[in-house]
């Protein structure tokens, strides 16, 4: 895959953004130092990207794709109040592509999991309101 500097830039923001931005966060943040950056160029880099293994794409079901710089096994929690996305450290699926296997024949190749709630922040910021 080349890397234009524009590919480069995006793929870059993803990386140092904590909590997977949509393809409209990315672009805000960019935008002003890249005038030329059109918001189609930031959507395709960024599908070019996912596709190519280098970025995780997270769908969400109502809202927006989020894109998330680490591919390795992990999982994700949607805040239900903020909409950010956190990663999420969970063992105890990694038996499931061997279950499936050994049930159905069928090969798994990757174990998706987003789980939605309030994150800490949203939650403290709760309880404070309430005192």
């Amino acid at each position: 895959m080349n890397f234009s500097r524009q590919r480069e830039i995006i793929y870059e923001q993803v990386m140092k953004y904590p909590t997977h931005p949509t393809a409209e966060e990315v672009y805000r943040s960019l935008k002003s130092d890249n005038p030329n950056l059109s918001l189609g160029t930031v959507y395709r880099n960024l599908n070019q990207l996912s596709e190519a293994g280098m970025l995780l794409k997270i769908p969400i079901a109502d809202g927006s794709d989020r894109f998330d710089g680490r591919t390795d096994c992990h999982y994700h929690m949607i805040c239900e109040k903020c909409r950010r996305v956190f990663d999420v450290e969970l063992n105890c699926l990694e038996d499931i592509p061997k279950l499936v296997k050994a049930q159905s024949g069928h090969q798994i190749t990757r174990v998706t999991l987003n789980l939605k709630g309030i994150c800490s922040e949203c939650l403290k910021a709760e309880q404070n309101s309430e005192h």
